[in-house]
């Protein structure tokens, strides 16, 4: 029988155009969102699913851009990669651009901490590109 273990959100930004977040291209990527599910309860393999919502505005001089997204199960990007997604922005729309994913992860391991762990980060391959709003990022783990 499928369990619930956990269900978590990390709500960054709630309302399109509240926020306004260089994405640095000289660092790495930046994390707009992280969970920890509790997951001590696990009778079997844990299944998780996650999801995620993030806008981004073009540079003030629309340019060939790219944008891209990945989730690690951890808190850096040496972790396992359970997602990872670039997407071309469209330089001839002038307002906010919202990217959406849905990722799953199988067969997790159970961690010694009971505490599972999955981090969002975004990246751009030119400098001016802001982070707007909506940021959301979503987790369910299931055993059994």
């Amino acid at each position: 029988m499928t369990t619930l273990l956990d269900a978590r959100t990390s709500q960054n930004a709630s309302i399109a155009n509240s926020i306004s977040i260089p994405i640095n291209i000289l660092s790495a990527p930046g994390l707009f969102g992280q969970v920890g599910l509790n997951v001590f309860t696990a009778t079997g393999p844990i299944r998780t699913q996650l999801s995620g919502t993030v806008a981004v505005q073009l540079p003030l001089l629309p340019v060939a851009t790219t944008i891209t997204l990945i989730v690690v199960r951890g808190t850096s990007l040496t972790d396992p990669v359970i997602y990872s997604s670039a997407e071309s922005l469209n330089i001839s729309l002038l307002g906010p651009q919202l990217f959406t994913f849905t990722a799953s992860d199988f067969n997790v391991p159970p961690p010694a901490s009971g505490l599972l762990i999955y981090t969002a980060f975004i990246a751009s391959n030119i400098l001016g590109t802001v982070r707007v709003g909506p940021e959301s990022f979503n987790a369910i783990a299931y055993s059994g």
